[in-house]
């Protein structure tokens, strides 16, 4: 029997209602978007319907709807009343193919796609669910995804990539919830931290600000002389980033469109920011120095363009640059905390303000409350003052009097 349903509608279909499939078959959406196949029959000389199932991702499709309702019709016409035989425990059992862990980590990933943060985060979803980490559970059924599944897949990394493994127990932690609260888990959590892995596996060593290994601020100065002398877009890149105490992806992935080189101002949408909040980097002489020094392209091009049409430069650049420069002991996002150790030591400026130049979000409410804005002008004499120190042979030690901030 030709159906008037496809397979594309019966995705997209969201407004409330009762669509037919022909043959008294039919899809039902709900008001909170749920759907469910019906087949409406008679059975002596009384209107009866009988559901059968879900019509969700790892519900029952169009094409075994149709094969329950055929079997149904079948039934009635030997005077049976399908409902007596499609019991419901019956078509709990049949109409419900328990999905594979990776299967259901992936449709969960896709339903959630909009929530992350930008593509790299979604990337990073991917593949710490995907093979690389997970490939012992993917294809395991979920409702077996057991505690020792789960320790199957963190004990190797919880002690060597301890926060790639915390941040893998949380996201691991959200897909089996999803799938307890479509019943395809019994539960409870075998994830869940707090009154169960925690018996389980060791407490994780907490990183902190100084684990990105950092040039001393004496030496900047030093560096940044050698660094003029290098040719390449990465050394400008890696200078920008210095003197901006931005983060490297902040940086490589910049657009023109983001930049006023006239009102030396830059921002950066908050897509692309770690706190997830739009960023005012102020540009301080030098910076804009470097930033006219490159050729300009259309608004939407990349500031540091890579090798390949359309693509920024790559994350690993300015880690390359430090490695041709001899420079094997210090990270790229440890000038951030050689920036924040200057500023703490070598002026008065306010607390909050260098909190600010790093995008940091004031932990204290209180004091957040109070401090809505974003310091730009403060953070402007900041970043100058910054660039002066960093110049090359710039000997002098800066030490701002509160009143002059």
């Amino acid at each position: 029997m030709p159906g008037k349903l496809n397979v594309k509608q019966v995705e997209a279909l969201k407004a409330p209602g009762r669509y037919s499939d022909g043959g008294n078959l039919y899809l039902r959406v709900s008001p909170n978007g749920g759907k469910r196949w019906v087949f409406f029959y008679r059975f002596a000389g009384k209107r009866r319907d009988m559901g059968l199932g879900s019509a969700g991702p790892f519900g029952v499709g169009l094409s075994e709807a149709r094969r329950k309702a055929d079997a149904a019709r079948a039934l009635v016409r030997d005077g049976t009343d399908p409902i007596t035989v499609m019991g419901r425990k019956a078509r709990q059992r049949s109409m419900r193919r328990v999905p594979l862990f990776g299967e259901f980590a992936d449709q969960y990933i896709n339903d959630q796609a909009t929530k992350y943060r930008s593509d790299k985060h979604l990337a990073q979803w991917r593949m710490t669910l995907g093979d690389k980490y997970c490939s012992k559970i993917r294809t395991m059924p979920i409702d077996q995804v057991n505690t020792d599944a789960i320790l199957s897949v963190l004990r190797p990394i919880w002690t060597s990539v301890p926060e790639t493994a915390a941040r893998l127990r949380g996201r691991l932690e959200n897909v089996l919830a999803a799938a307890k609260a479509l019943g395809l888990h019994p539960g409870p959590n075998p994830a869940e931290w707090r009154g169960h892995l925690k018996n389980l596996l060791p407490a994780r060593q907490k990183l902190t600000r100084g684990h990105h290994a950092a040039l001393p601020y004496e030496r900047v100065s030093d560096f940044i002389g050698d660094l003029r002398s290098r040719e390449g877009l990465a050394a400008k890149a890696l200078e920008v980033t210095i003197l901006t105490a931005c983060r490297t992806g902040e940086v490589i992935n910049a657009k023109w469109a983001e930049i006023d080189l006239d009102k030396a101002i830059w921002v950066i949408p908050k897509e692309r920011m770690k706190a997830g909040i739009a960023h005012r980097v102020p540009l301080s002489a030098r910076v804009l120095e470097i930033l006219r020094s490159i050729p300009r392209s259309d608004g939407e091009a990349n500031v540091f363009p890579g090798q390949k049409d359309k693509k920024s430069l790559s994350s690993g650049a300015m880690e390359m640059q430090l490695r041709r420069m001899g420079c094997n002991d210090i990270t790229v996002h440890g000038f951030r905390s050689t920036f924040r150790d200057w500023a703490s030591e070598q002026t008065s400026f306010p607390h909050e303000t260098c909190e600010h130049a790093l995008a940091h979000r004031i932990s204290d409410r209180s004091e957040a409350s109070y401090r809505r804005g974003d310091q730009f002008e403060k953070r402007r004499k900041l970043m100058e003052a910054w660039a002066q120190f960093c110049e090359p042979k710039y000997n002098s030690v800066l030490i701002f009097k509160r009143n002059e901030v």
